[in-house]
Protein backbone atom coordinates (compact mmCIF):
# COMPACT_ATOMS: atom_id res chain seq x y z
CA UNK A 1 0.00 0.00 0.00
CA UNK A 2 2.82 2.40 0.90
CA UNK A 3 4.61 1.66 -2.40
CA UNK A 4 1.54 2.65 -4.45
CA UNK A 5 1.18 6.06 -2.72
CA UNK A 6 4.86 6.97 -3.32
CA UNK A 7 4.45 6.10 -7.00
CA UNK A 8 1.37 8.35 -7.15
CA UNK A 9 3.41 11.08 -5.45
CA UNK A 10 5.99 10.89 -8.24
CA UNK A 11 3.38 10.82 -11.01
CA UNK A 12 1.74 14.11 -10.03
CA UNK A 13 4.96 16.25 -10.27
CA UNK A 14 5.84 14.51 -13.56
CA UNK A 15 2.38 15.32 -14.93
CA UNK A 16 2.81 18.97 -13.91
CA UNK A 17 6.17 19.17 -15.71
CA UNK A 18 4.61 17.72 -18.89
CA UNK A 19 1.73 20.23 -18.75
CA UNK A 20 4.10 23.19 -18.23
CA UNK A 21 6.32 22.14 -21.17
CA UNK A 22 3.23 21.64 -23.39
CA UNK A 23 2.00 25.13 -22.43
CA UNK A 24 5.33 26.71 -23.32
CA UNK A 25 5.39 24.98 -26.73
CA UNK A 26 1.79 26.03 -27.42
CA UNK A 27 2.66 29.63 -26.51
CA UNK A 28 5.65 29.64 -28.85
CA UNK A 29 3.65 28.24 -31.77
CA UNK A 30 0.95 30.89 -31.19
CA UNK A 31 3.60 33.66 -31.22
CA UNK A 32 5.17 32.24 -34.38
CA UNK A 33 1.84 32.12 -36.20
CA UNK A 34 0.97 35.65 -35.07
CA UNK A 35 4.17 36.92 -36.71
CA UNK A 36 3.31 35.34 -40.06
CA UNK A 37 2.82 38.07 -42.68
CA UNK A 38 -0.79 38.26 -43.87
CA UNK A 39 0.37 38.00 -47.48
CA UNK A 40 1.87 34.58 -46.90
CA UNK A 41 -0.31 33.17 -44.11
CA UNK A 42 -2.36 31.10 -46.53
CA UNK A 43 -0.84 28.45 -48.72
CA UNK A 44 -3.34 29.46 -51.40
CA UNK A 45 -1.72 31.34 -54.26
CA UNK A 46 -4.95 33.37 -54.59
CA UNK A 47 -4.27 35.27 -51.36
CA UNK A 48 -0.59 35.85 -52.19
CA UNK A 49 0.32 39.53 -52.64
CA UNK A 50 2.40 40.10 -55.75
CA UNK A 51 5.65 42.07 -55.65
CA UNK A 52 8.65 42.96 -57.83
CA UNK A 53 10.39 39.98 -59.48
CA UNK A 54 7.35 37.69 -59.25
CA UNK A 55 6.51 36.08 -62.61
CA UNK A 56 2.90 35.67 -63.65
CA UNK A 57 1.34 33.41 -66.29
CA UNK A 58 -1.37 35.32 -68.16
CA UNK A 59 -4.02 33.69 -70.31
CA UNK A 60 -6.44 35.80 -72.32
CA UNK A 61 -8.89 33.45 -74.04
CA UNK A 62 -8.92 33.88 -77.81
CA UNK A 63 -5.85 36.18 -77.71
CA UNK A 64 -2.70 34.05 -78.17
CA UNK A 65 -0.55 37.16 -78.78
CA UNK A 66 -1.26 38.44 -75.25
CA UNK A 67 -1.10 35.07 -73.49
CA UNK A 68 2.31 34.38 -71.91
CA UNK A 69 4.56 34.93 -68.89
CA UNK A 70 5.34 38.40 -67.57
CA UNK A 71 7.58 39.62 -64.75
CA UNK A 72 6.58 42.26 -62.24
CA UNK A 73 9.12 45.08 -62.68
CA UNK A 74 11.01 46.86 -59.91
CA UNK A 75 8.43 49.63 -60.18
CA UNK A 76 5.71 47.06 -59.44
CA UNK A 77 4.12 46.96 -62.89
CA UNK A 78 3.61 44.41 -65.66
CA UNK A 79 3.66 45.49 -69.27
CA UNK A 80 0.88 43.74 -71.20
CA UNK A 81 0.37 44.10 -74.97
CA UNK A 82 -2.79 46.14 -75.78
CA UNK A 83 -3.28 46.88 -72.05
CA UNK A 84 -0.14 48.88 -71.28
CA UNK A 85 1.51 49.12 -67.87
CA UNK A 86 -0.67 47.64 -65.14
CA UNK A 87 0.08 47.96 -61.41
CA UNK A 88 0.68 44.44 -60.05
CA UNK A 89 2.65 44.92 -56.82
CA UNK A 90 0.36 44.92 -53.80
CA UNK A 91 -2.43 43.02 -55.58
CA UNK A 92 -3.58 39.40 -55.65
CA UNK A 93 -3.82 37.45 -58.90
CA UNK A 94 -7.64 37.93 -58.89
CA UNK A 95 -7.30 41.70 -58.50
CA UNK A 96 -4.73 41.78 -61.29
CA UNK A 97 -7.08 39.79 -63.55
CA UNK A 98 -9.74 42.49 -63.10
CA UNK A 99 -7.26 45.31 -63.80
CA UNK A 100 -5.99 43.62 -66.98
CA UNK A 101 -9.52 42.81 -68.19
CA UNK A 102 -10.59 46.40 -67.59
CA UNK A 103 -7.59 47.79 -69.51
CA UNK A 104 -8.10 45.36 -72.41
CA UNK A 105 -11.83 46.16 -72.62
CA UNK A 106 -10.93 49.83 -73.27
CA UNK A 107 -8.95 48.74 -76.35
CA UNK A 108 -9.81 46.35 -79.16
CA UNK A 109 -10.55 43.22 -77.07
CA UNK A 110 -14.29 42.75 -76.56
CA UNK A 111 -15.36 41.09 -73.31
CA UNK A 112 -11.87 39.82 -72.39
CA UNK A 113 -11.70 36.66 -70.27
CA UNK A 114 -8.48 36.80 -68.27
CA UNK A 115 -6.74 34.27 -66.05
CA UNK A 116 -3.62 35.07 -64.00
CA UNK A 117 -1.52 32.50 -62.13
CA UNK A 118 1.82 32.72 -60.39
CA UNK A 119 4.48 31.19 -62.64
CA UNK A 120 7.39 31.80 -60.27
CA UNK A 121 7.67 33.46 -56.88
CA UNK A 122 10.25 36.17 -56.27
CA UNK A 123 13.48 34.82 -54.76
CA UNK A 124 14.64 35.03 -51.17
CA UNK A 125 18.13 36.12 -50.11
CA UNK A 126 20.52 34.60 -47.61
CA UNK A 127 23.79 36.11 -46.41
CA UNK A 128 26.18 36.05 -43.49
CA UNK A 129 27.81 32.89 -42.21
CA UNK A 130 26.74 30.44 -44.93
CA UNK A 131 29.02 28.90 -47.53
CA UNK A 132 27.22 30.28 -50.61
CA UNK A 133 25.29 33.46 -49.85
CA UNK A 134 23.06 34.93 -52.53
CA UNK A 135 19.67 34.81 -54.19
CA UNK A 136 17.69 31.54 -54.24
CA UNK A 137 14.35 30.48 -55.76
CA UNK A 138 11.45 30.25 -53.33
CA UNK A 139 9.37 27.09 -52.83
CA UNK A 140 6.35 26.41 -50.59
CA UNK A 141 7.10 25.14 -47.09
CA UNK A 142 10.63 26.55 -47.01
CA UNK A 143 12.21 27.05 -43.57
CA UNK A 144 15.37 28.92 -42.54
CA UNK A 145 17.25 25.64 -42.07
CA UNK A 146 16.22 24.55 -45.60
CA UNK A 147 17.54 27.88 -46.88
CA UNK A 148 20.85 27.35 -45.01
CA UNK A 149 21.13 23.88 -46.57
CA UNK A 150 20.51 25.36 -50.05
CA UNK A 151 23.34 27.83 -49.36
CA UNK A 152 25.81 25.02 -48.62
CA UNK A 153 25.38 24.98 -44.85
CA UNK A 154 26.90 27.03 -42.04
CA UNK A 155 30.49 28.26 -42.02
CA UNK A 156 32.63 27.34 -39.01
CA UNK A 157 32.11 30.88 -37.64
CA UNK A 158 28.28 30.72 -37.72
CA UNK A 159 26.13 31.23 -34.68
CA UNK A 160 23.83 28.23 -35.10
CA UNK A 161 21.43 29.34 -32.37
CA UNK A 162 19.75 32.36 -33.96
CA UNK A 163 18.91 33.96 -37.28
CA UNK A 164 18.09 37.53 -38.32
CA UNK A 165 15.16 37.73 -40.71
CA UNK A 166 13.77 40.75 -42.54
CA UNK A 167 10.43 40.06 -44.15
CA UNK A 168 9.73 41.42 -47.62
CA UNK A 169 8.56 45.00 -47.29
CA UNK A 170 9.63 45.31 -43.63
CA UNK A 171 12.25 47.82 -42.60
CA UNK A 172 13.73 45.97 -39.63
CA UNK A 173 15.28 42.59 -38.95
CA UNK A 174 13.74 40.31 -36.34
CA UNK A 175 15.63 37.66 -34.37
CA UNK A 176 14.38 34.06 -34.33
CA UNK A 177 15.76 30.94 -32.62
CA UNK A 178 17.09 28.32 -35.02
CA UNK A 179 15.77 25.40 -32.97
CA UNK A 180 12.25 26.13 -34.30
CA UNK A 181 11.02 25.72 -37.90
CA UNK A 182 11.07 29.38 -38.95
CA UNK A 183 9.18 29.81 -42.27
CA UNK A 184 10.66 31.75 -45.18
CA UNK A 185 8.51 33.70 -47.65
CA UNK A 186 9.24 35.19 -51.09
CA UNK A 187 11.43 38.28 -50.91
CA UNK A 188 12.69 37.58 -47.36
CA UNK A 189 16.26 38.44 -46.36
CA UNK A 190 17.95 35.90 -44.06
CA UNK A 191 21.17 36.71 -42.23
CA UNK A 192 23.15 34.13 -40.27
CA UNK A 193 25.26 35.94 -37.66
CA UNK A 194 28.81 35.19 -36.58
CA UNK A 195 29.36 33.60 -33.19
CA UNK A 196 31.72 35.17 -30.71
CA UNK A 197 34.38 32.78 -29.47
Amino acid sequence: MQQRSSSAGLTLPLLLVVLVVAGINAGFSMRASAQTPPSASSSSAESYILGPNDRIRLKVYGEPDITGEYEVSNSGQVSIPLAGHIKAAGTTTRQLEKSIASALAKGIVRDPRVNVEIAQYRPYYILGEVKKSGEYPYRHGLTVLDAVASAGGFTYRANENKVFLRRAGAGVEETYPLDAPVPVYPGDNIRIPERYF
